[in-house]
């Protein structure tokens, strides 16, 4: 796929930067060979969830060499489920090889603020959830703002400054990797290129990242991006490429393509492919995720009209959602939702049932409500409430998980999660 871009017509034998053709042909084979060991490089070191998120990555580092010739700094937002996904790895690799890089946990927006400037840092921020968890200070909104706003150029954050309080605009505009523990706020990711980490399967291997030999490695890297995009920048600022999504997501997407046009070979094209699988895979997403956000604001109503009680069995709390004629949930599937569906909706918020002994010895699957409260916190702002604090000496929740309970007689054993034991129960 050809790019269409706005360039100065060659003049004698030479393109509007003043560089001849064959100078401009060995250009372009350094930027794809460069572009190929960096993508090993990155490989190396880290298993991302497709070669469609190796390629989008590679091209997000080079992409902040040229920061000062972009009109937008994309977020390259990397997130997972759990812990132990390879996110921090994610972030020492960049360390290593972005343009100026400014790696973080907790920094204050009054010191982003005073950062960034006419060459900004590549900012790196790790354990995001922390700042835009329910329990987030309210800097965690003013940050939230300021990596909004820095998406775009020209968009100054206004504050009284100096002795004299003189309003005064701080630049905003600077490219950001942040990494967290589940989505980031939408408004962000709304702005960025999302990788989605998961655990390495049984037989996947990456290089040990070790300083001594780690980071020379990938410094020469970054040395070599900064003397071959330098050049490069007034060619990268004037150029329009054609981009397979729209709106914002070609805002976002359109450094990164920048990049691949400017080094040609097969990346052009290989970078196109990205924007698209990934795009589509988050529009996929938001789809699914507003879902799972429906559910919990249904489950949310059904215990409140049941006077919110400690538990509900799984039966009840599907009998409950599909007795909602306005709501999904009866056609949900090929039969409308199920224990197993409702399951599976509510993994990803680290919501499962449990056994539950209720009144006059009754037991069942069982969902908590306090196994809510995080997720209601963080979906659902609108119906934050604390979590319980445990009395000094209260007894402990009926939940039965001090010893597994003995299986009646004639049931099914139990499985392991998701097995088929566990799927047949709840079907």
């Amino acid at each position: 796929m050809e790019a269409e871009q706005h360039e100065i017509a060659p003049v004698d034998g030479k393109v509007g930067n003043g560089v001849h053709e064959g100078a401009r042909a060995q250009v372009t084979a350094d930027g794809v060979a460069l572009l190929d060991e960096l993508l090993a490089a990155i490989g190396k070191y880290v298993v991302l969830p497709s070669e469609e998120a190796l390629t989008a990555v590679t091209l997000w580092v080079a992409a902040t060499h040229i920061q000062t010739a972009l009109q937008h700094a994309p977020r390259l937002a990397v997130v997972s489920p759990t812990k132990g996904c390879g996110k921090s790895r994610v972030l020492d690799v960049l360390h290593e090889t972005v343009h100026q890089p400014m790696m973080t946990v907790n920094t204050s927006p009054a010191v982003i603020f005073r950062i960034i400037g006419k060459n900004p840092p590549t900012m790196l921020v790790d354990e995001a959830d922390t700042i835009f968890g329910p329990k987030a200070s309210g800097d965690s909104e003013i940050l939230r703002g300021l990596l909004n706003a820095g998406h775009q150029r020209n968009r100054p954050a206004w504050r009284i400054s100096g002795p004299d309080h003189k309003p005064t605009p701080f630049p905003t505009f600077a490219m950001a990797a942040i990494a967290g523990i589940g989505d980031l706020p939408d408004t962000v990711m709304d702005r960025a290129v999302v990788l989605r980490m998961q655990k390495r399967k049984p037989g996947e291997r990456v290089t040990p990242f070790r300083s001594r030999y780690s980071v020379p490695e990938l410094n020469a890297l970054r040395d070599r991006l900064t003397a071959w995009l330098g050049p490069l920048r007034g060619q990268a600022a004037r150029m329009v490429p054609h981009m397979p999504v729209e709106d914002r997501a070609a805002d976002t997407w359109e450094p990164l393509v920048i990049i691949a046009d400017l080094a040609g070979g097969q990346w052009p094209a290989q970078a196109r492919a990205a924007c698209l699988a990934i795009t589509r895979h988050e529009a996929a997403q938001d789809e699914q995720s507003s879902l799972k956000t429906r559910l919990l604001r249904d489950i949310h109503r059904i215990f409140a009209q049941a006077e919110n009680p400690e538990a509900l069995s799984t039966q009840d709390l599907v009998a409950a959602l599909l007795q909602d004629a306005e709501a999904p949930w009866a056609e949900h599937g090929t039969k409308g939702l199920n224990a197993y569906h409702l399951s599976n909706l509510l993994r990803d918020f680290n919501i499962s049932p449990a056994n539950y002994r209720f009144d006059k010895g009754r037991q069942a699957k069982a969902y908590m409500r306090n196994r809510f409260l995080d997720a209601w916190a963080r979906n659902c702002p609108d119906l934050v409430e604390a979590a319980p604090e445990p009395e000094r000496g209260a007894a402990p929740a009926r939940m039965a998980q001090s010893r597994p309970p003995a299986a009646p007689a004639g049931t099914l054993p139990v499985g392991p999660p998701g097995g088929p034991a566990g799927l047949k129960r709840a079907l």
